[in-house]
C-alpha cells in the first residue's frame, strides 16, 4: 500500500517497532497531527473559531457518508460507541415483552445496554460455534417479537466476519419487525464494507479509521429515521433548542441527527476528517488487497507453529484480525514486547491485527519472535 518513503513520512513511529495492534489502537498518519494543529489554531480564536469548527464537522460528515455509501444527512457523530448504543436503546424504548438478539462475539458496548434497561427486553444469545456465527443457529432465535438484532460486522474477539447476505435475509424473513444494528468498528477503514441494508451502523474512530478517541460515527438511512430517533435530552439534536417554547417541549431531529445530542468533540472530528480522507486517497480496496495476504500469512504461520486460530481464516470473507489462546500467553506477550513486536494480550488471548501500513517484514518479525517465545 505504501512505499518505503511514504511509510516513513506518514508513519514515522513505525520505523521503531513492529505494530500489529490496530484493532485496539491505530497509529494515525502525520496528517492527523496537522489537523489537530489546525483545531488548536481555530480554538485559540475563541468564539471566532466556531465557524471553522462546524465547517470541519460538515466536511467530516461528507467524507464519512461517502465511504459508508450514505447521504450526509444520514450521518452524525457521538463521543464513543457506548454513547451511541445507549442512545439507540433510548430510541427503541423496548419493553419486557420485546426481544433483542446479541452475539457472544460482540464488544460489550453493543450488548450491555439491553441488559441495563428498565424494563429489560428479553435478550437472546446467538452463540458462535468453532469461532463462527452460523445463520442456522440464529434462525430459532428470531420471531415476531424480535425488535433488534445486534451484530459486529467483524468481531473484536477473534476476527470473525458475518456472512452478511444470508444473515440479513434470515432476519428480514423471520423477524419482520426487527431492526438490524451493526458495529463496524473492526471493519471500517480496513475491509470493503458489505452491510448494505442495515438500519443503523456504528463505528468508533480510534482503530482502523486511524483517528482519535472521543469520536463515533453513526449512520441511519433515511428510510428508518422515524424508528431511530433518540429520546435523549440535550440541545444540538433538537429542532427547538432555543425557541420560545424550549422549556415546554423538546422536539428532536429525526434519525441520525438525533444522536448528536451536545457539543461535538471537534478535535476528534478534525482528526477523523483527515484520517478518512487519507484512507480514501489510498483506497479501501487497495488497503484490503495489500493487507489480506499478510493476515493470511499470520494465520498460516500460527498453524505452522502448532497454534490454532480462534476463527478460521476465510479468504472469501477476509478481515484484519487473527487471534489465538495459549496457557503461557502473558509470557509470550512479554517476550514479543521485548522485541518491540506489539500485539494485544487479554485473558489468555493474543490478538494480531494487520492494517495497510504493515509490511511482509512485520509479519516475518512477529512469527520469528513468536517461535522463539514458544521455545
Amino acid at each position: 500500500m505504501l512505499t518505503d518513503t511514504s511509510r516513513r513520512r506518514d508513519f514515522p513511529s513505525l520505523s521503531e517497532m513492529t505494530y500489529l495492534n490496530t484493532a485496539a489502537e491505530s497509529i494515525p498518519p502525520q496528517c492527523v497531527g496537522a489537523a489537530l494543529q489546525r483545531y488548536y489554531a481555530d480554538k485559540i480564536r475563541g468564539m471566532n473559531g466556531r465557524e471553522q469548527h462546524f465547517a470541519e464537522l460538515e466536511a467530516c460528515r461528507e467524507v464519512s457518508a461517502r465511504l459508508l455509501q450514505l447521504a450526509p444527512a444520514e450521518v452524525a457523530f457521538c463521543s464513543c460507541s457506548s454513547e451511541a448504543y445507549n442512545l439507540l436503546a433510548s430510541a427503541l424504548a423496548l419493553g419486557a415483552a420485546e426481544e433483542v438478539v446479541v452475539t457472544d462475539l460482540d464488544f460489550p458496548a453493543g450488548a450491555t445496554p439491553w441488559l441495563r434497561a428498565q424494563p429489560a427486553p428479553l435478550v437472546r444469545h446467538w452463540r458462535a460455534c468453532d469461532g463462527a456465527l452460523r445463520v442456522e443457529d440464529l434462525v430459532p432465535l428470531l420471531n415476531e417479537h424480535t425488535r433488534l438484532v445486534q451484530v459486529s460486522l467483524v468481531s473484536f474477539y477473534n476476527g470473525h466476519r458475518i456472512e452478511w447476505a444470508p444473515f440479513q435475509q434470515a432476519v428480514r424473513r423471520l423477524a419482520p419487525h426487527a431492526l438490524i444494528s451493526v458495529d463496524i468498528t473492526q471493519a471500517f477503514g480496513r475491509v470493503e464494507l458489505d452491510c448494505a441494508g442495515a438500519d443503523i451502523v456504528i463505528s468508533s474512530t480510534h482503530k482502523w479509521t486511524l483517528g482519535l478517541h472521543g469520536g463515533c460515527i453513526v449512520g441511519v438511512p433515511a428510510a428508518g429515521a422515524s424508528r431511530l430517533t433518540t429520546r435523549a435530552g440535550g440541545w444540538l439534536h433538537l429542532e427547538n433548542a432555543f425557541a420560545a417554547d424550549r422549556f415546554d417541549r423538546a422536539v428532536a431531529k429525526s434519525g441520525a441527527a438525533s444522536f448528536a445530542v451536545g457539543m461535538p468533540n471537534f478535535a476528534a472530528l478534525y482528526a477523523l476528517n483527515a484520517s478518512l480522507r487519507y484512507l480514501e486517497s489510498v483506497g479501501i480496496a487497495a488497503i484490503a488487497g495489500h493487507a489480506n495476504p499478510l493476515t493470511a500469512r499470520v494465520d498460516a504461520g500460527l498453524r505452522e507453529l502448532g497454534l490454532q486460530p480462534l476463527c478460521p481464516w476465510q479468504p472469501q470473507n477476509p478481515t484484519g484480525i487473527v487471534a489465538f489462546q495459549h496457557e503461557r500467553s502473558a509470557a509470550i506477550h512479554a517476550a514479543l514486547e521485548r522485541e518491540h513486536v506489539h500485539v494485544m494480550h487479554n485473558a489468555g488471548r493474543i490478538r494480531i491485527a494487520v492494517h495497510g501500513y504493515n509490511t511482509p517484514a512485520d509479519i516475518d518479525r512477529f512469527l520469528t519472535a513468536l517461535a522463539v517465545a514458544l521455545g
